[in-house]
């Protein structure tokens, strides 16, 4: 079965496109982004998600407000304003501004030039995704005894979390093409259930055993010794190894911890930021209560609660077990370790 394109460039209507990951796994729906707001509308409600392809969406909406400026006769000024409400859409994960960034300083050269970064981007994150995803079953079968393994994941990073392959799913991918995974347990990952409705549905794609569980039974799974290893990716890695995931990862990785079993994060080298020294520097987006409080529109609480709904959560780096990039697996001590992840 072909891999899913969250995210990639329609040279013939010269426009971003996006998987909306809001109306998975329902229905299989195509967003064309042809301006800024769009891009940021897209970004913010999770139409698109994940570190990687955030990446790819920051590169690519330079192009997207580059074309609309030309369209209407902005200013200087005004493109880069807009090019930096794309930046700062959403600021817990690094890689929507890293993406910015990076063709950023291109944007004298014309669109075709920012273009042709932003395919390099897509080309290098699906190399690094796969490269990772070897290193990181490699470190597991060399680290777990019992065969084939059980795998505890939380939140998505497959091909929906990435331009192609996946992160911590990449892993599980890799080890189920060896043949080594007897379950994958998927946390269903409140509020908006992305372990439920995105990697329940990849799993199904791949033809991987899955399990959808509540969030709150992670804990009991993992120390009722149903679980060997868990996979999480990664939002930001800090210099010191702490990370920001999908809130509820610092859960399971605690629970790991209680039970002696690997808490693996599986992220590229872009995820890495050596300018924050430490979690307590990641600013942790704060999203619409209503999304704690409803669903599907629907109340779950009484009228008028109100509701507290913190989008990531920080792992201290000292209940990591290892960290893997496409560069290295490490298991995190401090600026050296991490440092190898990207190559210093």
């Amino acid at each position: 079965m072909h891999d899913v394109r969250a995210v990639h460039w329609d040279d013939v209507r010269n426009v971003l496109v996006l998987l909306d990951q809001t109306k998975l796994p329902a229905h299989e729906d195509y967003r064309a982004c042809a301006d800024v707001d769009a891009v940021v509308d897209s970004v913010r409600r999770l139409v698109v998600r994940g570190a990687p392809a955030l990446g790819a969406v920051g590169a690519y909406g330079v192009a997207v407000a580059m074309n609309q400026a030309s369209r209407e006769g902005w200013d200087d000024a005004r493109l880069q304003a807009d090019i930096l409400r794309i930046r700062e859409a959403r600021p817990t994960a690094v890689n929507l501004a890293w993406g910015v960034d990076r063709v950023r300083p291109l944007t004298s050269g014309g669109v075709a030039a920012v273009l042709s970064e932003a395919h390099a981007i897509v080309r290098e994150d699906q190399a690094a995704n796969r490269e990772l995803s070897r290193i990181g079953a490699d470190w597991i079968l060399a680290r777990v005894e019992r065969r084939p393994v059980r795998v505890l994941t939380h939140c998505n990073t497959g091909d929906l979390a990435t331009t192609g392959w996946g992160t911590a799913f990449g892993v599980i991918r890799e080890l189920h093409e060896r043949g080594e995974v007897e379950m994958v347990y998927a946390d269903e990952t409140r509020p908006l259930l992305q372990g439920a409705r995105l990697t329940a549905w990849e799993c199904k794609r791949q033809g991987i055993p899955c399990l959808v569980q509540a969030d709150g039974a992670a804990a009991s799974t993992i120390l009722r010794g149903l679980v060997d290893v868990a996979i999480v990716g990664a939002d930001r890695i800090a210099r010191n190894g702490d990370t920001a995931n999908k809130i509820g990862s610092v859960g399971v990785a605690l629970a790991c911890d209680a039970a002696g079993i690997p808490f693996v994060v599986a992220a590229p080298s872009s995820t890495v930021d050596m300018s924050t020294p430490d979690g307590s520097y990641i600013e942790i987006e704060l999203r619409d209560g209503s999304e704690v409080t409803t669903y599907a529109g629907v109340s779950v609480a009484p009228i008028g609660s109100e509701g507290l709904n913190p989008a990531f959560d920080v792992t201290p780096a000292r209940y990591i077990s290892a960290v893997v990039s496409e560069r290295a697996a490490v298991e995190p001590d401090g600026v050296t370790s991490v440092g190898a992840l990207v190559g210093e």
